[in-house]
């Protein structure tokens, strides 16, 4: 089967490209450069040349809180265009089959425990990451409508929990939560630094899902393609408050300061757990473990150094 990757140059798609059951297809996997998915005309000359079987949507553009407050109207604009050229362009060639990647933004701000998929679109987004989330919201409805109107599309969607690993992106502007804690314990180390800062009181909790394993996932979901529902959340079950990853990091690393908490910063929504009762019914789990994600990308981060 031959299988084409979007973004495959982003943290997904490089752990896509990297995982053994890769080796099981043919895999395209062009940059930007050699298909821009914000070019209708770049798409349809791609897929005429060489017909993938099976798409996985991985590009998007991506980024931390402040960066997504910044700049909420290029985080909707560019993440909408990508997906709905993306999705015109399969259907006119017809190509059947997509995984696209959502994100669990889409949900709303105050859920309470864990989030079950049918809880899109029934309450108020979280406004720090709003223009990415309406986008992605938007390219998912839009690949369910084209599926329920024409039956022989079967564009999916799956919606991750937070994500870390190798190929993330450890610059203060644009980093999430994970590699930012790594590169400033990696900073205090390295100045012999007593104090680090945690945003707020850092009682917020997250799911982080080690790259790799988000990756073995997917592969899993391809060959079990017909199991997979319209929308599926792909987590861990679990989560953790941000102090407990900051001492988790610390662990790891061998910090012995200590943490103080500015209460002026913002920390987003206090809880983003997804529900996966349907991954556990489809019968598939990968979890590396917290200490052990962290070492592996904490290798690739000193590879870069």
């Amino acid at each position: 089967m031959k299988i084409w990757i979007t973004g495959s140059s982003g943290m997904v798609g490089q752990n896509l490209l990297e995982c053994k059951q890769a080796q099981s297809y043919q895999i395209f996997a062009p940059t930007s450069r050699e298909v821009d998915l914000l070019s209708p005309v770049s798409i349809q000359n791609f897929l005429a040349q060489h017909r993938p079987d099976f798409v996985i949507h991985a590009a998007g553009h991506v980024g931390g809180i402040q960066s997504n407050m910044l700049h909420k109207s290029l985080y909707l604009e560019k993440n909408l265009l990508m997906g709905f050229n993306l999705i015109h362009a399969l259907k006119d060639a017809k190509v059947t089959r997509l995984l696209n990647l959502g994100s669990s933004c889409m949900y709303p701000r105050n859920c309470e425990g864990a989030i079950p998929e049918s809880k899109m679109l029934t309450g108020e987004l979280e406004p720090t990451n709003e223009g990415y989330a309406i986008a992605k919201i938007a390219v998912a409805k839009l690949a369910e409508y084209i599926s329920k109107e024409q039956t022989e599309f079967r564009f999916k969607t799956l919606i991750p929990c937070n994500l870390y690993g190798r190929f993330d992106k450890f610059d203060a502007a644009r980093s999430h939560l994970v590699p930012s804690i790594l590169v400033k314990i990696r900073d205090a180390i390295k100045q012999n630094q007593k104090e680090v800062e945690i945003w707020g009181d850092g009682e917020a909790r997250r799911e982080f899902m080690y790259a790799g394993d988000f990756a073995n996932y997917v592969f899993d979901l391809v060959a079990r393609f017909d199991d997979v529902p319209p929308y599926l959340n792909v987590g861990l079950g679990y989560d953790y408050s941000i102090n407990e990853y900051y001492q988790t990091a610390a662990k790891v690393m061998g910090f012995s300061g200590r943490f103080f908490h500015n209460l002026d910063k913002p920390v987003g929504m206090k809880r983003k757990l997804v529900d996966i009762t349907q991954l556990n019914a489809i019968g598939v789990k990968h979890d590396s473990g917290l200490e052990s994600g962290l070492t592996n990308t904490l290798q690739f981060l000193k590879v870069l150094e």
